[in-house]
């Protein structure tokens, strides 16, 4: 079975093409993705502009397309915080669906956590036992912990790389005041999640997370999946020092970053810095799986 995944994010549109088979691992077949930046065009309401709605709508029209063209019999599509948060959401997915015909699900900030712990979960297996999930997006940052498929706890906080960037850091806060209050959010829920004991692993998904281990010197992407990357807390430390030095310029300069997310990694390393300081990681593993297949891994088990 060939299914398509449509993931529309606070950065980036990704449209993922697999093939499914009982009792093995979906297979990635293509992928198309394309630099949205939603989450930078909302106004002064919190109304999604014409401009991204535009944009949007082109680029949801040709993923249609081309999943089309590669013989996906079915694609889920869903959007995340941008849209969600966005005061004209229903508007913005009207505008999609008649352009389009693809009806954008929107996925509540418990859900992205909850399916991506499941796609950890899976790719992981059941020896790794209680996991710590974390996943840093352009709006949000996903935590769940748990030792079974569905998370104990399931939590979303607004602390995205991109968000955090636009809103505070642009906007005149400094790198001290964006980290305390950065700290302060996340260890409002470390109790909680911390309540039913430590994890035997702690794992992290996520372009942001994958940046800042390739720039710590993980294997690049390259090398495939199967790949062990790490991020061991001392090495973040060590880097968010050295970006908070640096230029868009140089950062984007740096392995495993785009120029696209260049400018929010300062804000990306002082979220993971603060989870894994308040969660007490010595040590993430990065994870492959993420929220597309955690969408895919739960349509294929309800089939």
């Amino acid at each position: 079975m060939r299914i398509g995944v449509l993931d529309i994010g606070s950065n980036t549109g990704h449209l993922l093409i697999v093939d499914a088979f009982r009792g093995g691992p979906p297979v990635p077949a293509h992928s198309f993705s394309e630099p949205l930046r939603l989450a930078e065009n909302l106004d002064g309401d919190g109304h999604l502009t014409d401009e991204g709605i535009d944009r949007l709508v082109k680029y949801v029209v040709e993923a249609g397309s081309q999943a089309e063209d590669k013989g996906a019999e079915r694609v889920l599509a869903f959007a995340t915080s941008a849209v969600r948060e966005a005061g004209n959401a229903e508007q913005v997915i009207a505008r999609v669906a008649e352009a389009s015909g693809t009806r954008l699900q929107i996925l509540p900030g418990e859900d992205e956590a909850r399916l991506t712990f499941l796609a950890v979960r899976r790719w992981f297996g059941w020896s790794s036992g209680r996991l710590g999930v974390f996943d840093i997006g352009g709006g949000s940052l996903e935590l769940g912990v748990g030792s079974d498929e569905t998370p104990e706890t399931a939590v979303s906080l607004p602390l995205g790389a991109g968000r955090l960037t636009r809103e505070w850091l642009d906007q005149g806060m400094s790198h001290d005041e964006v980290r305390r209050e950065v700290r302060r959010e996340i260890g409002a829920v470390a109790g909680p999640l911390l309540r039913g004991g430590g994890f035997d692993r702690a794992v992290a998904t996520s372009k942001t997370f994958r940046s800042l281990a390739r720039m710590c010197g993980s294997a690049p992407s390259g090398e495939g999946p199967y790949v062990r990357r790490r991020l061991a807390h001392r090495d973040l430390v060590a880097l968010g020092q050295q970006l908070r030095g640096a230029t868009d310029e140089q950062i984007a300069a740096m392995p495993g970053v785009s120029v696209l997310r260049a400018h929010q990694m300062r804000a990306g390393a002082m979220v993971a810095e603060a989870t894994m300081d308040l969660f007490g990681i010595e040590e993430l593993e990065i994870c492959p799986w993420a929220l597309r297949e955690g969408v895919l891994i739960e349509y294929l088990d309800h089939l």
